[in-house]
């Protein structure tokens, strides 16, 4: 496998995720202005009404055929209900779940007989109707958040503790860079295709911290030990090192993981589908960013130190500050 500059492309690099994290911030400012939230909140967030229907199939004829989402979306278009969430469940596709907005009792009993109407017979027992309150969503919403952030401090902590505190900088910046691009990108997604992230984008996003981290916590274990080994090495040509003898590691980790994530987001149905795209997303991201991202932060970010030291263990003042100092003419 051919070597891979880390450390001298480091612009392209960061130019690349730096368009991604543009394209996902002028998404996210369009959806504030259109939807009210950066991303397109679920009934988990907002509240709302969940109906779990199965067809009665002690009726003659009744199951003779799966439900047909069509049918479904055509009865919730009559009622008004078109954009809102459905999917077909059961082995043999004899129920339905549907997520709608905030439904009371007239409104869910009208649905429920439109429905009836047109695919059969439900059966009372396998009913399952839940609703959630928009409190109840928020303080969802804020325990995800903070969940998130007491993670970042974790890892933040951890990594101080084993490496160095700028080790653990760089490394939690690439984690925020998995997590805002990854958010970028179904806010994206969310105004094209009115895709929604509900509690389990939380979950997954705590998932791609862990996943992300893990890499580049290997990436700087192998830079910790070439630094050993060549304390007065060239930072770049070490990070370099590092990141080959890890690549193939990285590469492989990645595609192992990415492949039963593909069959869920295929075979997984609704509820799973975009669970699984999240974190197909995050760990390419996570891949990514620990190869190119951390790494190369690491290596520019030691140079500079390196250039900065003897300056001032001279006694030299650097150029600006020396210019702030002058009297002006």
């Amino acid at each position: 496998m051919a070597k891979i500059s880390v450390s001298k492309q480091r612009f392209l690099w960061w130019s690349i995720s730096g368009a991604l994290v543009l394209a996902g911030l002028i998404s996210v400012m369009v959806s504030l202005k259109t939807l009210g939230a950066p991303l397109r909140p679920s009934l988990d967030f907002v509240g709302g009404t969940r109906l779990q229907l199965e067809l009665d199939c002690t009726v003659a004829n009744n199951c003779d055929r799966p439900i047909k989402l069509g049918d479904i979306r055509d009865v919730m278009g009559s009622q008004g209900l078109a954009s809102q969430g459905v999917q077909i469940v059961g082995e043999d596709r004899h129920g339905v779940s549907i997520r709608t907005s905030d439904l009371d009792v007239a409104r869910r009993s009208q649905l429920i007989s439109a429905l009836e109407e047109k695919i059969g017979k439900f059966d009372p027992s396998r009913t399952q109707i839940d609703t959630v309150g928009p409190t109840i969503g928020r303080q969802l919403l804020s325990a995800g958040l903070l969940s998130l952030i007491v993670a970042l401090a974790g890892i933040m902590a951890y990594l101080s503790f084993r490496f160095q505190f700028d080790y653990a900088v760089l490394a939690i910046l690439a984690l925020i860079h998995d997590v805002g691009i990854t958010a970028g990108i179904f806010s994206i997604l969310g105004l094209a295709f009115g895709t929604e992230v509900d509690s389990l984008f939380i979950v997954a996003l705590l998932t791609i911290t862990g996943f992300s981290v893990n890499d580049t916590v290997v990436i700087y274990d192998r830079i910790r030990e070439l630094l050993k080994l060549n304390p007065d090495g060239d930072i770049g040509n070490l990070v370099d090192d590092a990141v080959n003898q890890t690549l193939t590691r990285s590469i492989n980790t990645t595609s192992t993981t990415l492949l039963p994530l593909v069959a869920i987001f295929i075979f997984g149905g609704e509820t799973l589908k975009y669970f699984a795209l999240a974190l197909i997303i995050g760990f390419i991201l996570g891949a990514y960013s620990s190869i190119f991202i951390a790494s190369s932060a690491l290596a520019w970010w030691r140079e500079r130190q390196a250039k900065l030291q003897p300056a001032l263990a001279d006694g030299e003042i650097p150029q600006d500050s020396a210019s702030e100092g002058k009297p002006e003419d």
